[in-house]
């Protein structure tokens, strides 16, 4: 199946047939804005501010041809096909993650945030905690409870967040990741933290990135 305008690798390689459909540059990243929910043109150019607005239109259109979103009421959505490619987002995620050159100082999206720590938290160690992350203008509720991990976009439905955590989306993402305790971060104003000190420090501690392989390990 092709679209008009569209390159194909011409190849029966169910892989192939893949990169046909999301191989096209910032395809998969559109699917990573939309895997919390639908979002406004507008919220999808602020959370890939590397994109003209002429290609992510185009790149939108081709993805509701091939079938990966759709419009909604309030923008764009995921279809169950493009709901499907969660899997490759978190495998993308996990062996980024071990190569070198990564560099935590660039641009993250909030979602892109949220979505990391999906992937890294640790289920086994995870206590029972209701938090919200105010990245910029957007508001995250992360539930765990041991052995499960849950994000929703939005503030909580159910009960007020026992932590919250507040700042730029990068510097949450050196609170999340970084080596400095939770009260040396907030005393240095990089984020806020309201709740108790020790319960956000623990649920701090559910995420870490796996040191880089050196070149060209396996």
């Amino acid at each position: 199946m092709t679209y008009p305008g569209r390159r194909s690798y011409d190849e029966g390689c169910i892989a192939a047939h893949a990169l046909d459909l999301v191989g096209d540059r910032w395809a998969l990243l559109v699917v990573r804005e939309l895997m919390l929910g639908p979002r406004r043109f507008s919220d999808l150019r602020a959370g890939l501010p590397g994109v003209s607005a002429n290609v992510l239109a185009r790149r939108l259109e081709e993805m509701e041809a091939a079938g990966i979103v759709i419009p909604a009421a309030r923008g764009y959505a995921l279809t169950p096909a493009g709901e499907g490619l969660w899997p490759v987002i978190r495998a993308l995620a996990a062996w980024g993650a071990r190569q070198p050159g990564h560099d935590p100082a660039r641009f993250i999206s909030p979602t892109a945030l949220m979505l990391s720590m999906r992937v890294t938290c640790a289920r086994a160690r995870a206590g029972t905690h209701l938090v919200e992350m105010r990245a910029g203008e957007e508001i995250f509720t992360i539930a765990t409870a041991p052995g499960s991990y849950g994000v929703t976009r939005g503030p909580g439905r159910t009960a007020p967040a026992g932590l919250v955590f507040a700042g730029g989306t990068n510097a949450l993402a050196a609170a999340v990741y970084g080596a400095q305790p939770l009260a040396e971060v907030a005393a240095a104003g990089m984020i806020a933290f309201r709740g108790d000190a020790a319960e956000g420090q623990g649920f701090l501690d559910l995420f870490a990135l796996p040191p880089p392989q050196p070149a060209g390990s396996t």
